[in-house]
């Protein structure tokens, strides 16, 4: 099948010094951008197509010019053209860290602590020109789950008494994400590339970046809807980070916690989102996943108003497989 390229492509390489390269689909993601890989000779390029008005490339130009600025590995800007929503990216290669653990698992302790250890790296920087990751749109985001996933249960739940419960249960952790650190929001082994050596990481996706709490990039990593990552290894690579940084634990296993919760909440909305606005099942198969950890997050009691209202609204069936089954 043809792959139908952006408008003004040739345009674009030609001006940014790239004409008469080959040009590579790339599989898509989550959103409307689309990827391609460029090649001409022995050199290799990524060029981002986020048009509008559904993408908007300006908060990815501002967040990969301010790590690059900071000494962290974003993808350096070749070429850009905002207003058509092009990019033209430094190539970081083929090897993911989620597909290069498959091959390779006797790994996975060395490669998660050096992303752990990128993250100590971020933390210790002031915070980025982002907004603050407020309790506003920590509450948006966790009623996904109540705008998206219920309906698609045929569940008629409490709304009010949802946001009441998350609204008490994140409110003690506003005072310790102030100041903030840059929070890149979606930091998980299929945005983290390796760049030729195991302790060389490279970043993606972090164009939604926003200032809040040191934990939330970290239960990304570890609580990751995408991968298999062992009650061990959470454990160790949590302690790894405390260790490194000089973060103090009180309160902060609580925060993490209560960020977990939120954070996959939010994932099982976005979901099934994708599956029912979007056209894309494929993410329904990670949604048990999800479900599981989120059920581990709950277990700390540091969320039992939030846990209350999941054992009063969501049947216990649901949760035991994993969120339920969606007919089409």
């Amino acid at each position: 099948m043809s792959v139908s390229l952006p408008d003004g492509i040739d345009t674009f390489l030609e001006q940014a010094g790239w004409n008469g390269c080959a040009i590579e689909p790339l599989a898509g993601d989550a959103s409307f951008r689309r990827y391609f890989r460029i090649r001409r000779g022995e050199s290799c390029a990524m060029l981002m197509d986020a048009p509008p008005p559904n993408e908007n490339p300006e908060p990815f130009l501002r967040a990969a010019k301010w790590l690059d600025a900071n000494g962290m590995r974003a993808p350096r800007i070749l070429a850009e053209d905002a207003p058509r929503g092009l990019v033209l990216l430094e190539d970081f290669g083929l090897d993911r860290m989620r597909d290069y653990l498959d091959d390779s698992p006797a790994d996975e302790r060395e490669v998660y602590r050096t992303a752990v250890e990128v993250l100590v790296d971020l933390h210790r920087l002031p915070p980025g020109p982002f907004a603050e990751y407020s309790m506003t749109e920590y509450l948006r985001e966790v009623q996904l789950l109540t705008d998206w996933y219920c309906p698609a249960q045929n569940l008629r739940v409490d709304g009010p008494g949802y946001v009441a419960a998350w609204d008490e249960v994140l409110k003690p952790l506003l005072p310790r994400q102030c100041p903030g650190v840059t929070v890149l929001r979606d930091y998980h082994a299929e945005n983290i590339m390796l760049l030729g050596k195991l302790d060389q990481q490279g970043l993606l996706d972090f164009q939604d970046a926003l200032i809040g709490h040191r934990a939330y990039d970290l239960v990304s990593l570890l609580q990751d809807a995408r991968r298999d990552v062992s009650p061990e290894l959470e454990a160790e690579m949590f302690d790894h980070y405390l260790q490194k940084s000089g973060e103090p634990a009180e309160d902060f296993f609580a925060d993490y916690a209560r960020l977990g919760a939120q954070r996959n909440a939010k994932i099982v909305g976005i979901f099934v989102r994708l599956w029912k606005r979007d056209g894309k099942p494929r993410y329904l198969d990670m949604i048990p996943r999800v479900w599981a950890l989120m059920e581990r997050d709950l277990r700390h009691p540091a969320l039992a108003p939030v846990a209350a209202w999941f054992d009063a609204n969501i049947p216990a069936e649901l949760r035991q497989a994993g969120g339920g089954s969606y007919a089409l």
